[in-house]
């Protein structure tokens, strides 16, 4: 059989696996430090479960682990179909997948036993930071090689948004990871004091705008008309999506850093260009929801098309939140809060999760042959399971953010605070124990995708889709 005028559907259906299962370990993750913070006990003294080794594992598993295996699979799909050729280079996809699965496991190896450079979802030391470097420029070369080799004259909208996630990442993680090794698990930063600050949340924030915005737009753009059955809203609009928000996004990272040592100029800049970001997102979220123009009927009985849509839901309502959180003034009472872990997973949980779960769902079937899922009921119990979870959390956290906000700032007539910090905390236990609840219920919905999966792909051989002779059109 001529490998070349076939798809490559294996490199994508183990991706696809990946995602599911990694999502089960990072929400899992998840869900035992959020029971901790309602009940610190649950550490058991033991260092390896402390919520300080525990959490950076946690964010590393959602965003690297399920986050990007999810974005690998999708995009390796998207940019064959769309370009009507196979992957560029088998064997280097190859290499991106057990090289990104080593990386994670060397993650979950070394977060637990507290060897981190201690900067936000930038914590792996530098001999695994150096494996990521190789592994992402392997991914360019496959996915820039199989676009330069496409059958299509026209690069598809999904693909501008994997390449700009792609490019971004790379000078990121390399500008961010710059570092000096003093043993071998041990590193410094090359840069110090508020510089280190400034270009760590430079990172931070564009690792939100171009992994987590970026990359799952291009899974709108290709899986959202594929399952209404609907061509895009506005082309046009897209185009314009597109390059208003890569150029916006890389300037916001600074409002992480209100009222710190950081320059007041370059705490306001950030401040406006979050301001101005307003205006791609929600164009794109717009673009996206009016897609479904003619085919609403359909989520009546699609629950796969209700979790894209309710994706694009929270990511209007994240992208409206971002904005809103980065003015000062109420920065100043949200920030330290957990009105920022609110905002957080309501895009993590709401937005990424969602769009992410169903393009598996989509993949799933297609890369095992079938014409459909296990079971549709299945999708539909995730769906509402995963939707409550999700609301019972960011609500919670909303409450107890303003509420500690509030607290923390209360002064008495003579100056004094009215408030010690512990009672801060105790006012917001039940909080917690909500947000374990919502938390624990998102896991639910992905353990029961988890089994979805298993019924869908168990003694199915990897299906076979060979290449259209004819090249007009999108695949």
């Amino acid at each position: 059989m001529d490998l070349a005028q076939n798809y490559n559907y294996k490199i994508v259906k183990q991706f696809a696996i990946a995602t599911v299962v990694w999502g089960i370990v990072g929400m899992l993750v998840g869900v035992i430090i959020a029971a901790q913070l309602a009940w610190p006990s649950l550490n058991l003294d033991i260092p390896w479960l402390t919520y300080g080794r525990l959490r950076p594992l946690h964010t590393n598993a959602v965003i690297f682990a399920f986050g990007i295996c999810g974005l690998f699979a999708t995009s390796y799909y998207i940019v064959q179909r769309t370009c009507q050729v196979r992957l560029f280079s088998d064997k280097l996809a190859a290499f991106t997948f057990w090289g990104w699965q080593a990386v994670i496991l060397s993650a979950v190896v070394t977060l637990p036993m507290g060897l981190t450079r201690g900067k936000e979802y930038a914590e792996l030391e530098w001999p695994i930071t150096l494996l990521i470097a190789v592994v992402w420029v392997s991914y360019a070369i496959v996915f820039f090689g199989t676009l330069i080799k496409r059958k299509v004259k026209h690069i598809y909208v999904a693909n501008w948004f994997f390449a700009g996630y792609i490019l971004a990442v790379t000078i990121l993680h390399v500008v961010n990871g710059a570092s000096m090794p003093a043993t071998l698990f041990k590193s410094y930063s090359a840069y110090s004091g508020v510089q280190d600050a400034m270009i760590q949340w430079w990172y931070g924030h564009n690792a939100v705008g171009f992994i987590l915005t970026a990359g799952y737009l291009g899974m709108v753009y290709y899986f959202i008309p594929k399952q209404a059955e609907r061509p895009v809203y506005s082309y046009r609009l897209s185009i314009v999506h597109f390059w208003a928000l890569i150029f916006t996004y890389m300037w916001a990272g600074p409002h992480h850093l209100h009222y710190t040592a950081l320059p007041d100029w370059t705490q306001s800049i950030g401040m406006v260009f979050s301001l101005i970001l307003l205006a791609p997102s929600w164009g794109g979220m717009i673009n996206g929801i009016m897609t479904l123009s003619g085919a609403w009927h359909k989520l009546r009985t699609d629950p796969i098309l209700k979790f894209m849509i309710v994706s694009l839901s929270f990511y209007g309502m994240a992208t409206f939140e971002g904005p809103m959180m980065s003015i000062k003034t109420v920065n100043a009472l949200s920030h330290y809060t957990d009105w920022g872990i609110a905002h957080v997973h309501g895009g993590a949980l709401g937005w990424v999760g969602f769009i992410t779960m169903g393009s598996i769902y989509y993949l799933l079937p297609r890369l095992a042959g079938q014409q459909k899922m296990y079971s549709t009921k299945l999708i539909d119990l995730h769906f509402w399971v995963a939707t409550i979870g999700i609301v019972l959390y960011i609500a919670a956290m909303w409450i107890a953010g303003v509420m500690q906000g509030l607290m923390w700032r209360a002064v008495n007539p003579d100056g004094t605070l009215t408030y010690t910090f512990v009672e801060g905390v105790k006012a917001t236990y039940p909080y917690y124990v909500v947000r374990f609840t919502g938390g624990l219920l998102y896991l639910t919905g992905m353990c029961v995708m988890g089994y979805n999966t298993w019924m869908t792909l168990r003694n199915r051989e990897t299906a076979v889709a060979r290449i259209p002779a004819l090249t007009a059109g999108h695949a």
